[in-house]
């Protein structure tokens, strides 16, 4: 019998990459996105005995269940659960309102949280089962002018760590995946910029910072060498390599910020490496 996959955010990037492979590789997949009608033709084409295109919006807490009960009425089992939906927005925190710094969290975390429960009963009936879910290396460092993405990114990583312990008792492994230093073929960029309040007329003062910040990350920008198909195959290998590792990074470390944070003898030492990008 195939084992069947969930992927949130299948419209383009990662998800969708992840929905073809896991396709190729025979499983049965539910691929959601906020607007089906726009989902990719050429996973409308597959097979409709093995694919599922389905609505959920991250922040329509109403899409949740009624995606999740569909699925396990379709295919009866689910075995995988890819949380991989989620954008990011740049800016000076002081100039970001609570409504966006609401809608960052709603969809990089509490979203993610509402379709992870609403699975959960399902796993623990089977006792088995997974969940895998897309971080960032903004998770494990951050950077100037992304306060809010860093502290979802961060949050999640919290919450798949703590999550780990607990599901393991229930017979369900809970792992990262963590790209950085830039991934191609997806419309998070796109979807940053649109989100990112720039307007710094109420505070002129972080001009010169903003400046002198962008130029910063101009200078340092690595070469993108890995793209969505290369983190869908890293995705696909924490779902099938059967160990219990938590965290698989993918990505150009050539700025040094992951082995920063993991290779520092201080934190004194991190920062000092962090903060020579940004002087």
């Amino acid at each position: 019998m195939p084992h069947t996959i969930i992927i949130t955010g299948t419209s383009s990037g990662i998800g969708l990459a992840s929905a073809k492979l896991f396709y190729e590789k025979g499983w049965n997949v539910v691929a959601t996105t906020r607007s089906p009608d726009l989902a990719d033709a050429e996973l409308k084409q597959l097979d409709p005995s093995r694919v599922l295109i389905l609505r959920l919006d991250l922040q329509d807490f109403n899409t949740i269940a009624p995606a999740v009960e569909t699925a396990i009425r379709k295919f009866d089992k689910i075995d995988l659960l890819l949380n991989n939906a989620g954008y990011g927005q740049s800016g000076i925190f002081e100039m970001i309102s609570r409504e966006k710094i609401q809608k960052q969290f709603d969809v990089n975390l509490f979203g993610l949280m509402d379709v992870t429960r609403a699975l959960l009963p399902h796993f623990r009936a089977n006792q088995s089962g997974g969940i895998i879910n897309v971080s960032s290396g903004a998770g494990l460092f951050t950077l100037p002018m992304l306060s809010l993405y860093c502290a979802s990114k961060f949050a999640l990583e919290g919450f798949t760590e703590a999550l780990s312990y607990e599901l393991a008792s229930q017979g369900v492994f809970v792992k990262s995946v963590i790209p950085h230093g830039g991934v191609t073929s997806t419309n998070f960029n796109a979807r940053s910029i649109e989100a990112t309040p720039m307007d710094l007329s109420e505070a002129p003062s972080y001009g010169p910072f903003v400046a002198k910040t962008k130029e910063s990350y101009e200078n340092m920008t690595a070469a993108r060498t890995i793209s969505s198909k290369d983190v869908a195959q890293v995705i696909y290998a924490a779902a099938t390599d059967g160990t219990d590792k938590l965290r698989y990074l993918i990505g150009n470390d050539t700025r040094g910020f992951i082995k920063a944070r993991y290779e520092s003898n201080t934190d004194e030492e991190y920062l000092s490496h962090m903060r020579s990008f940004f002087k």
